[in-house]
């Protein structure tokens, strides 16, 4: 299992679980992050902040976040 924060570029992952703090949790699922959905990473420069797209809305997260969400190539 890989963390989002590993991701490529121009690759698209499925999200398999979510390991942050209840509020943090809430608020990602509140924008569409929830179990199976497909993510795409626009960008990922120094493995610092990342451009995600989730259900056609763009979102920037940090590493903190990204490397506590689970993901999974869409090929496993």
């Amino acid at each position: 299992m890989m963390t989002l924060d590993t991701g490529v570029a121009g690759n698209t992952y499925i999200i398999e679980e979510v390991h942050l703090p209840e509020k943090t949790a809430k608020r990602l699922q509140a924008l569409g992050m929830t179990q199976g959905t497909p993510v795409a990473v626009l960008n990922n420069k120094n493995r610092g902040t990342l451009i995600i797209k989730i259900r056609c809305t763009r979102l920037a997260i940090g590493k903190g976040i990204s490397s506590n969400i689970e993901v999974r190539s869409p090929e496993e």
